[in-house]
């Protein structure tokens, strides 16, 4: 197989770059983690732990993440129209891009699940973009996410055109949903809502495929085939991956294409999902993994060994069972037990990166 490394450089990729990488994921059989980072901590595991397996990563930051990246601190009664979530946003960004290339890999920078009624905060997202484009020549944020899943399908396509026009004129990408994602995430809970919005009904794909194409091939359907964030009980989820190879046969058909696997499909939801369920979507056309819920127990499954391992030292800043008079400082040194939670996360995402076959791509 010819390696990444033979079409792309490492850092921040654009939206054609992406699309690129993203074809050529599709024609080798495999898909990209996709890792809702919330600060530097988080950033700098993920990077390192694809820089360990030989991958390219996805970063993302959604709506919550970003406010939180930005901190707790700052009163959002102060800031409308998400102000907060943007400037977190923008503060991870340009942390990404700073390092990406020192880690070696190549990084696709994402925004998440972005709804309606949150849209001031994608609308922030690309006039820095803009500026950002303008000055560098490449756009600050790879793609974003437009979750537009409770609108009807032509509302969704309608806005979802708009901004993609927009996004396109500075070399980003778009992902759209298409069906919704079960469960409860950042905020959005489509934990009540019919089973059958779960399930993406070919022809909407082909409907999405027809619009979306019209401007740019740089885009992926984030296709509910059963979906649920977090992570449930064996059996309590009910993932179709067949939807998604009828929906590219579908597709190839109607807009007479000769490859028969045209879409570019999303997994939302990866967390919990069995290896073979993983490695059929992939084989429909599964290019992007989401993983969260995984991650955030990785990291805090790390802080909770380490205190295990070292709760005779944490009790108190003097004193310890080897010596009454002994500092403890080297052990709740914050960097000492971070370390152990970024060491988890790097544990954890080798196994992601071994489930969806993107190890030593590069």
């Amino acid at each position: 197989m010819q390696k990444i490394f033979n079409i792309l450089k490492p850092g921040v990729l654009n939206g054609y770059e992406a699309n690129k990488l993203f074809n050529f994921a599709k024609k080798n059989k495999f898909a990209i983690p996709a890792v809702n980072c919330i600060n530097t901590d988080s950033i700098n595991s993920t990077m390192e732990a694809a820089s360990k397996s030989n991958s390219p990563i996805i970063i993302q930051f959604s709506l919550g993440g970003s406010a939180f990246i930005a901190g707790k601190g700052i009163n959002n009664a102060n800031y409308k129209n998400h102000q907060t979530s943007i400037l977190g946003a923008i503060s991870g960004a340009y942390h990404v891009h700073l390092m990406a290339e020192h880690y070696n890999i190549p990084v696709i920078l994402h925004t998440d699940h972005c709804n309606k009624k949150s849209l001031p905060w994608i609308d922030g997202l690309i006039i820095k973009g803009e500026e950002f484009f303008y000055k560098t020549g490449k756009p600050l944020f790879t793609s974003h996410m437009l979750d537009l899943s409770e609108e009807n399908i032509e509302e969704n396509l309608k806005i979802c055109k708009k901004y993609f026009k927009n996004m396109n004129k500075i070399d980003m990408a778009l992902e759209m949903e298409l069906g919704c994602t079960g469960g409860e995430e950042d905020g959005i809970d489509n934990s009540k809502i019919k089973k059958t919005f779960l399930y993406t009904k070919p022809k909407d794909v082909n409907y999405a495929f027809e619009k979306l194409n019209e401007i740019s091939e740089n885009f992926t359907i984030a296709a509910s085939f059963g979906n649920v964030h977090g992570v449930y009980k064996p059996g309590s989820i009910n993932l179709k991956p067949s939807i998604l190879k009828e929906s590219q046969i579908y597709v190839s058909k109607k807009q007479k294409i000769k490859d028969n696997k045209p879409l570019k499909f999303v997994f939302h939801g990866g967390s919990g999902s069995n290896i073979e369920d993983i490695q059929k979507s992939i084989k429909y056309g599964v290019i992007k993994i989401n993983i969260d819920t995984d991650i955030q127990w990785a990291t805090w499954l790390g802080v909770f060994k380490y205190y295990k391992k070292n709760k005779e030292y944490l009790n108190k800043q003097i004193g310890n069972k080897k010596n009454k008079n002994s500092p403890n400082k080297k052990y709740y040194d914050p960097r000492s037990w971070i370390r152990y939670a970024q060491k988890s996360i790097i544990n954890r995402l080798n196994i992601s990166f071994e489930q969806t076959n993107s190890k030593n791509t590069l």
